[in-house]
């Protein structure tokens, strides 16, 4: 029989998958190494056990111990793998800007987790790396792994990932390329690769807001190039122990957008459902496209799961609200979503033609519909109200219910921008629209230009 003792024995050994789409237009062989094949979805499981062993070993980690990290979630997945088999306590401090999924999972296996605010200094006794320490410090038998400082985390990718993919490429691989934050997994694998080949070169991708590329550049650390970004688990405000910046040949920076993007092209492009990283490093490939030549064999690390960021990079509505979807064809949805006056203002049959002109002139605004009892049943608009005025002046003290003119359409949400636009005319100013929650929006024709324009 062939079955594993527990479930760290899984850890490693991540296949090769050949990139067919997205690069096909660039020279060279695209060869991802996916890392959510480890058994807790990600890269960060080969240092989670990488770490606690050689703990173990130094007599820093006692059984029945407590283990502290500050992790933006992977790593703490991986130190919780381990810590469930060898009986180990789990407190993982995160930053806000994780997603929601990262922090259910890590709760799931035992741990407790602590949130702490984002956009603090890395020594504010707020900041999750400060509240890491201060905790190892306060608990009796407790142990922060600290991945930023400790080697161990770069020393498990010299051990294993850069050896796997020596093996994989059988020696042929010619270009690394990884995203970079705690700098374990690009100096590990690099420092390894290069001792077999001097030649390979290593590319770094970074986030925008992060100092580490200027850094390398310059040498220089310069707080200057800190300022907030939403993705996940790349970058840093500070440099940490485990980079040695000689090993990286190029560092290129990728947006918050185009990494996003890029995540959901390689699921639909490519059938690899991958997280936040993963889009960032493969976008940062497409802008290193001219290093390339048809003799290229690159490794891509795809970090972690896309099931993880469901709530975010593959949430239409938060690709929206950071205008990370401009480009998509505008529909009902995306319309509402957009408008700046969100309550919708509607007119009662009781009411007068002159309370409801005086609402429109309030909002600033050319057409109500007439709403009773949840239901629209008819409309009313500034061009009706001038020509019932012109007809008698007194009609303005008349009810709305005996002056107005036919319901506004009813789109469906999904309903197009141009599908929606044939329902506009000079007769039928705006179209009414029910969202998942059951209330009632209007879209009229400068709502339709704003959201094409």
């Amino acid at each position: 029989m062939k079955y594993y003792d527990n479930i760290v024995e899984t850890i490693g050994h991540t296949p090769l998958v050949k990139l067919n789409c997205i690069t096909k237009d660039i020279p060279g062989l695209f060869l991802a190494k996916v890392e959510y094949f480890n058994p807790g979805n990600s890269i960060k499981d080969r240092i989670g056990i990488k770490m606690i062993d050689d703990a173990e070993k130094a007599g820093r980690l006692k059984p029945g111990g407590t283990i502290i990290e500050c992790t933006s979630g992977n790593t703490g997945m991986g130190l919780a793998l381990v810590s469930v088999v060898r009986g180990y306590k789990c407190i993982f401090t995160t930053t806000e800007k994780q997603s929601k999924q990262k922090l259910d999972i890590l709760r799931a296996l035992g741990a407790e987790v602590i949130v702490c605010p984002t956009n603090v200094e890395p020594d504010d006794p707020a900041s999750y790396y400060s509240v890491a320490k201060r905790l190892a410090q306060e608990i009796p038998n407790a142990i922060h792994m600290n991945q930023y400082d400790n080697l161990s985390n770069r020393a498990a990718h010299y051990e294993t990932t850069g050896p796997e993919i020596w093996e994989q490429t059988e020696g042929k691989v010619t270009h690394y390329v990884t995203t970079i934050g705690t700098g374990g997994t690009v100096m590990g694998a690099a420092m390894y690769l290069k001792e077999q080949n001097p030649d390979i070169k290593v590319f770094g991708i970074d986030a925008y807001g992060s100092l580490l590329k200027k850094f390398h550049d310059t040498g220089e650390l310069d707080m200057n190039e800190v300022h907030p970004y939403v993705a996940e688990g790349i970058g840093e405000d500070f440099v940490p122990a485990n980079y040695d910046m000689s090993y990286i040949d190029h560092i290129e920076q990728v947006t918050d957008k185009d990494g996003a993007v890029m995540a959901r092209r390689l699921a639909r492009e490519e059938g690899l459902f991958c997280g936040y990283s993963a889009g960032t490093v493969m976008q940062g490939l497409v802008q290193l496209k001219d290093k390339f030549d048809k003799n290229s064999v690159v490794v891509i690390i795809l970090h972690d799961h896309g099931s993880r960021y469901i709530a975010k990079i593959y949430n239409d509505e938060w690709m929206r609200e950071r205008g990370f979807l401009t480009n998509e064809p505008a529909n009902a949805k995306t319309i509402i979503d957009r408008k700046k006056l969100r309550e919708l203002v509607v007119a009662g049959s009781k009411d007068t033609v002159a309370v409801a002109f005086a609402k429109m002139k309030e909002m600033h605004i050319t057409q109500l519909p007439v709403v009773e009892n949840g239901e629209a049943i008819g409309s009313i608009t500034e061009h009706s109200i001038l020509k019932l005025l012109v007809e008698n002046s007194e009609n303005r003290n008349e009810e709305v219910g005996k002056m107005m003119s036919k319901p506004f359409p009813v789109v469906a949400l999904t309903s197009t921008a141009k599908d929606i636009s044939k329902l506009i005319s000079k007769e039928n100013t705006a179209v009414l629209v029910k969202d998942n929650a059951a209330k009632w929006h209007i879209i009229t024709e400068f709502d339709l230009i704003e959201a094409m324009a």
